[in-house]
């Protein structure tokens, strides 16, 4: 990913709360057989003694990627935070001079690292558990993987495989009109309405 030096964010735990908040994850594999996508939920744990962490998925055993990757290749992860089209006539600068033209703000995370497929049964149950209960915590009626039936899960639990990459380069770019006068900041503010994700990141 290219990524100017003003656009650059390299506060690992930033980087690590938008895999969080963000963590439905692009894993891409690419090898001999070629180039492949899978949109596939994350959850990051930080208590493995890799300072960047590690992330975790389950991939549908019917999916040959997990294959692929089962002689420890390395794969690339981008994880997608707010982003919004910028108007240039949002900028007050624009009026005086007309030299304004659109762009794109975003926040994207990128993580590399080498994966390992795992099929234990026990690793599954509690990985499925992390994921439920990350996504559930805060629900007025929160599910738990017990609601469901244990023959039911266990059947459930076979049907998938286990991804662990440890993660071995993080990379952030934040595009939020940094390059920007402080006044155009406030007039893309005021055209995606401060309520905007993106508008929240641009200080």
């Amino acid at each position: 990913m290219y990524v100017p030096q003003h656009f650059s964010e390299s506060d690992t735990s930033k980087l690590q709360q938008t895999i969080r908040d963000y963590g439905l994850g692009l894993l891409i594999v690419a090898d001999n057989a070629g180039i492949e996508a899978n949109h596939v939920p994350f959850h990051l744990c930080c208590d493995q003694g890799n300072e960047l962490g590690t992330l975790q998925c389950h991939v549908a055993r019917s999916n040959p990627v997990w294959q692929r990757l089962q002689a420890g290749a390395s794969a690339l992860v981008v994880f997608q935070g707010p982003d919004a089209y910028v108007s240039p006539s949002w900028y007050p600068s624009k009026a005086e001079n007309g030299r304004a033209v659109p762009t794109w703000n975003y926040l994207a995370v990128h993580a590399e690292g080498s994966v390992r497929v795992i099929e234990d049964a026990g690793w599954l149950k509690q990985h499925v558990r992390n994921l439920t209960n990350q996504h559930e915590s805060g629900r007025l009626n929160p599910w738990s993987v017990d609601d469901a039936p244990t023959d039911y899960t266990e059947r459930m639990l076979q049907a998938v495989v286990g991804l662990e990459i440890s993660i071995q380069k993080l990379t952030g770019k934040l595009k939020a009109s940094q390059n920007q006068p402080e006044r155009n900041k406030v007039g893309v503010i005021a055209g995606l309405s401060a309520e905007h994700p993106m508008a929240k990141l641009i200080s």
